[in-house]
């Protein structure tokens, strides 16, 4: 054979040998992924999420490393196993991606399935609360309760009974004539970044009560003078509802009872020619009050006063006035001028003759709340 191919047959024996030893020239396979990973943990803003690796061949003999994307691309400072959503990542798809290297440095690259971030939840922890005294006029005030991550607004809206009161969206709730004999609540709406938005509500109160407790009963009976034209039942109906009305003289501390004979004073609807047959003070053109006789004139019962109409007040405040005001005389009461212009008039002021610059009002002041 001659001597340059024996040479180069040679040579080719060596690489040959070279290749199947140890420690051989021949490239390494690079890892293998033979389960993808994954990620473990609920996918909502701050819930933790940990990266699974998967399965790869020669598993121990394997460095890892990794990497989260959103939406494709690499999150800064994502390059643990751990990952914590960010606002940034609400409503978007992450996954992990994982690198495996070997000994040699040959790595492989394998992806998570996409997972889509959701915003969190405001878990309630303490129902929100009612403090305060339940009393009309008084201030109801709401504790919006402890939740999984502190509000960043708190939002109010108050209850009676059930329906929502109108308006009433603040945190402290003065209590209203509406409210007496009614339950109220709070139902409080909290927001924050990344979170749901939540509501609960407190529980209700028990019954409000009125201003002040009882401290006197007064009964009255109801009688006619003269021919009446206006309803009776009517009338029976709305005196009562003004002597149990908050804002009457009850917030004084006097209820009232009506019975059907004797009584401590009588309310009279009387027709206007038959009012000075009381008192000669008393005038066909007004309502009067004298000793135990509450007298009220018919004619300003069904038409109230040239003033009130003028403001273009309702009849029905009308009358809670001049029930009021006559009704304040029997408790003792004598008559008031205005305090200030602008302001409230007194119910114990002359409103039908005059106002002196004050307004028309069919309640008694709360400097008025006492009785004789």
């Amino acid at each position: 054979m001659p001597r340059s191919l024996t040479t180069r047959v040679a040579s080719v024996a060596v690489i040959l040998l070279a290749a199947l030893l140890p420690g051989g020239a021949a490239a390494a396979a690079p890892p293998e992924n033979t389960t993808a990973p994954s990620v473990t943990g609920e996918p909502v803003y701050r819930g933790p999420l940990v990266a699974d690796r998967g399965s790869w061949t020669a598993d121990s003999e394997l460095s890892f490393s990794y990497r989260w994307t959103r939406g494709g691309s690499p999150i800064k400072k994502a390059a643990t196993k751990r990952y914590q959503p960010r606002l940034a990542d609400i409503g978007r798809t992450l996954r992990v991606r994982v690198t495996a290297t070997d000994a040699e440095g040959e790595s492989t690259v394998a992806v998570s399935a996409p997972v889509e971030v959701r915003r969190a939840t405001l878990e309630l922890r303490q129902r929100p609360s009612l403090d305060g005294t339940r009393r009309y006029t008084r201030v109801l005030e709401a504790d919006p309760g402890a939740w999984s991550a502190r509000p960043a607004t708190i939002s109010y809206r108050w209850y009676r009974d059930g329906a929502q009161i109108r308006g009433e969206r603040q945190r402290r709730y003065r209590l209203r004539a509406d409210d007496v004999g009614h339950h109220v609540k709070v139902r409080v709406t909290v927001r924050r970044d990344g979170y749901r938005p939540d509501e609960a509500s407190s529980r209700r109160t028990r019954e409000i009560m009125h201003r002040v407790g009882l401290r006197r009963t007064a009964t009255y009976r109801i009688e006619t003078r003269g021919t009446i034209t206006a309803s009776m039942k009517m009338f029976r109906r709305q005196v009562a509802q003004t002597f149990a009305d908050p804002r009457g003289w009850r917030s004084a501390g006097v209820g009232f009872r009506r019975v059907k004979k004797g009584g401590d004073f009588s309310v009279v609807l009387a027709e206007a020619s038959t009012v000075p047959s009381f008192s000669p003070v008393c005038s066909a053109q007004w309502s009067c009050r004298v000793g135990r006789y509450v007298i009220i004139n018919q004619l300003r019962w069904r038409h109230a006063s040239p003033s009130w109409n003028q403001a273009n007040k309702p009849l029905r405040t009308y009358r809670h006035m001049v029930v009021n005001h006559e009704t304040g005389h029997w408790l003792g009461h004598g008559h008031l001028g205005c305090g200030g212009n602008g302001r409230l008039a007194p119910v114990m002021m002359q409103q039908s003759k005059g106002l002196d610059g004050c307004k028309h009002n069919p309640w008694p002041l709360p400097s008025e709340l006492w009785y004789g």
